[in-house]
């Protein structure tokens, strides 16, 4: 324990950001850390509690609370409070392998499993995290780890986000050749597409493949397997394969009108502008953009806050972000005690620089002149009592957001309020309702796998229904957290290890 008392000492104060007028005129990270005399402060606020929860249990989505890859969160505040900021840096690398963008974008399960958190504000850990990681990227701790012999295996890796980055660099050091393969132009999967600029500073995820090149990763970008290269093909160079494609197939709007041209996926958007921010070109026929324009965000999860940043740094003239849930409490309820993640009320950075949240509608259609959309028609819904809204119970899954909307064939454990009934004159509509599971086409039909009843890839300690193809991440959990992602790529690079000394 760094201080007994200091948690009664010493209240929570958050990291700041950079002022919203000045913020949005660019994409860069808006977050500002806090000096090192008060972080030291948060740090002593832990509490040696005895049974740390914030260390976690378990990485299934909805079996148990706390930090997925089990940090050891009272050991390296501890090491942080004394000054053992390179014993920190050890300590957290040990569990996971990109702590600079966990302490960014995570919506850190530990606080809210705190032991703290029970009757008192929980300890700052997330940012601790952050700036232990970065103090150690200025001191020049974070170096390549080269292993100490080859096994002479190879390793196949599909997909280059959080899941199959952490495999990768796992395998690596342990002595396997590892090869990447991204569909993408670049690497970096969700990490590099999927989260705005002003959330994740792309250096910052170049730095770290600087690191895995260096330990001996081999990246290939703009290779689609399935289509430039088969599945055959990969089955008869390596040893083993590592499916980490993610939870690609889009909740898509069935309404009439969605077809229109000014109507698009959330994820088309954000990478778009990304693509933009590193210096892509973008035909003006391609460009979803939002400036000086009435943006309407359907789905109320972390994707639709993203588009809501977005569209305010692209000039929007008006953000509406509708969600079908009903607006949530403002404190923990009973439905979601600790140490479970709390189903509560949360305001993102985004949302600060303007937007008008509506909770408990449901869009009708879509109606405008020719293929273009000019009116959003909504209306209210009251849920059911017997059958209450889906509560995300133990921890958050912000890419899954917006259950409920176009759910045709099934009767809806909500009904539209009378008289209710809304238009919005919209001339950009962004679809921001979450992702169903991994995309069922090329590689998982040429391999043959089976799949869940959720439709994710079906794996038995990380091996799929082919001997020797292993999957992980999103592709066996749907859309969930870069956190859950990072674990659970750890894992499979165990089950890889061991499948092969056996």
């Amino acid at each position: 324990m760094g201080k007994p008392g200091g948690f009664m000492e010493h209240r929570r104060e958050e990291a700041g950001h950079r002022p919203a007028e000045q913020r949005v005129r660019d994409f860069l990270e808006i977050d500002l850390p806090l000096p090192e005399e008060k972080l030291l402060q948060q740090a002593a606020r832990c509490m040696d509690c005895g049974i740390p929860f914030c260390h976690g249990t378990s990485t299934v989505p909805g079996a148990g609370a706390g930090c997925p890859v089990k940090n050891r969160i009272p050991d390296f505040n501890e090491m942080v409070f004394r000054g053992r900021w390179r014993d920190a840096s050890d300590l957290l690398h040990s569990t996971n392998n990109f702590p600079e963008i966990t302490g960014r974008i995570c919506p850190a399960l530990c606080e809210a499993a705190c032991s703290l958190g029970i009757n008192d504000d929980p300890v700052l850990v997330r940012h601790i995290e952050y700036q232990i990681v970065e103090r150690a990227w200025r001191e020049g701790w974070i170096q390549p780890q080269l292993p100490g012999e080859k096994t002479g295996r190879r390793v196949a890796i599909v997909g280059s986000g959080p899941s199959g980055l952490a495999a990768a660099q796992q395998l690596v050091r342990r002595g396997y050749d590892v090869t990447v393969f991204e569909k993408d132009d670049r690497i970096g999967g969700l990490l590099r597409y999927g989260i705005p600029d002003f959330k994740l500073d792309k250096r910052i995820l170049d730095r770290r493949l600087e690191q895995l090149r260096a330990e001996g990763v081999e990246f290939q970008a703009g290779v689609h397997v399935g289509k430039d290269i088969s599945a055959r093909y990969l089955k008869k160079l390596y040893d083993a394969i590592l499916l980490t494609m993610g939870a690609g197939w889009p909740r898509d709007l069935d309404v009439p009108g969605r077809q229109a041209d000014n109507v698009h996926f959330a994820m088309d958007y954000l990478a778009q502008q990304n693509r933009i921010n590193a210096g892509d070109r973008v035909f003006p026929h391609e460009r979803i953009d939002a400036a000086g324009k009435s943006v309407a965000v359907i789905g109320g999860g972390d994707t639709g806050s993203d588009c809501v940043g977005t569209a305010r740094r692209q000039g929007a003239r008006e953000i509406h972000q509708l969600e079908i849930l009903p607006k949530p409490p403002d404190a923990r309820s009973a439905a979601s005690p600790w140490p479970s993640w709390p189903t509560i009320l949360r305001t993102s950075s985004s949302h600060e620089e303007g937007c008008d949240r509506r909770w408990s509608v449901l869009t009708k259609k879509l109606t405008g002149a020719g293929s273009h959309v000019a009116e959003l028609h909504g209306v209210g819904v009251e849920w059911n009592v017997a059958q209450p809204p889906p509560a995300v119970s133990s921890s958050p899954s912000p890419r899954g957001e917006g259950r409920g909307e176009g759910q045709a064939g099934k009767s809806p454990p909500f009904r539209e309020s009378p008289g209710s009934e809304f238009v919005l004159n919209v001339d950009l509509v962004l679809i921001a309702m979450g992702f169903m599971h991994v995309v069922p086409t090329g590689l998982i039909e040429e391999f043959g796998l089976e799949r869940d009843a959720r439709g994710n890839i079906a794996v038995n300690g990380f091996m799929t229904s082919q001997p020797a193809v292993f999957a992980a991440g999103d592709s066996i959990s749907g859309a969930s957290l870069v956190v859950r992602a990072i674990a659970s790529g750890r894992e499979a690079a165990d089950a890889i290890d061991l499948w092969m000394e056996t």
